[in-house]
């Protein structure tokens, strides 16, 4: 069985400044209609400090992630993990385009490096308080989670960020289902690197490749296929064959 050596850093805080686009719209002198002027910037300040009942959300639906990669791979791969809970606020995020943010690698170097040296975890995921779920702010970002295959700027880890959630999100699907979303970004990467095709879109190719989303189990059901080579794509069967699990 192959075990992935995992980490989570739980951020309780998020407080950073941002550029953030503006549009200023206002009536044209002659025609009555409006016409839209370039789009200003405008630096606004997000202070977010997640509640406990957001981070316990969160751990628990990371609790079942392990439990459903051994599922999904009828117990060829496993995941052993430990939580880190930074005693300090996320003061950075990195632009992923050109008004949408995240927190990438280089914004938490200083963890990264600390908690994640090189080679101590094949994979590290970052939750962070992206929404204030109390009076509605949201950093504009582009998912609920965003991921990376491993380089040297991941520590050679699988990267990861997932942001905080209502309670409704995390019940909304199978338990752990969007961490094993994020994580099979990288790992799919990981395994093309090796010769393995994977099928278009990876992880986010379920229905693309016609499957339905369960109410109770989500993906589910794509991501078996996915982890045991078993999607079809031009008549091929494509993905991570169980084998390359062990």
């Amino acid at each position: 069985m192959k075990v992935w050596k995992t980490l989570l850093l739980v951020y309780r805080e998020l407080d950073v400044c941002l550029p953030v686009r503006r549009d200023s719209v206002e009536p044209a002198k002659n025609y009555g209609s409006a016409e839209r002027r370039p789009t200003k910037k405008t630096r606004k300040r997000f202070h977010h400090v997640a509640g406990e009942r957001e981070i316990m959300d969160a751990l628990d639906s990371f609790a079942g992630f392990p439990k459903l990669v051994s599922e999904l791979t009828d117990g060829r791969a496993g995941i052993e993990y430990e939580i880190v809970r930074p005693d300090h606020a996320l003061t950075s995020l990195t632009r992923e385009s050109p008004s949408r943010f995240w927190p990438s690698p280089d914004d938490i170097r200083s963890d990264l490096d600390d908690f994640a040296p090189l080679g101590k975890y094949e994979s590290i995921f970052v939750c962070w308080p992206q929404r204030d779920l109390k009076n509605g702010t949201a950093v504009p970002c582009d998912a609920w989670g965003l991921a990376m295959g491993a380089s040297e700027w991941t520590n050679a880890a699988t990267y990861a960020a997932i942001a905080n959630a209502p309670s409704s999100a995390w019940r909304n699907e199978a338990r752990g289902e969007v961490w094993l979303h994020e994580w099979l970004h990288g790992v799919c990467d990981h395994f093309a690197r090796r010769g393995h095709t994977m099928p278009e879109r990876d992880a986010d190719g379920g229905e693309l490749h016609g499957y339905v989303r369960s109410p109770t189990c989500g993906w589910c059901a794509y991501y078996r296929d996915l982890m045991s080579r078993s999607v079809l794509e031009n008549g091929r069967r494509l993905g991570i064959p169980l084998s390359a699990w062990s």
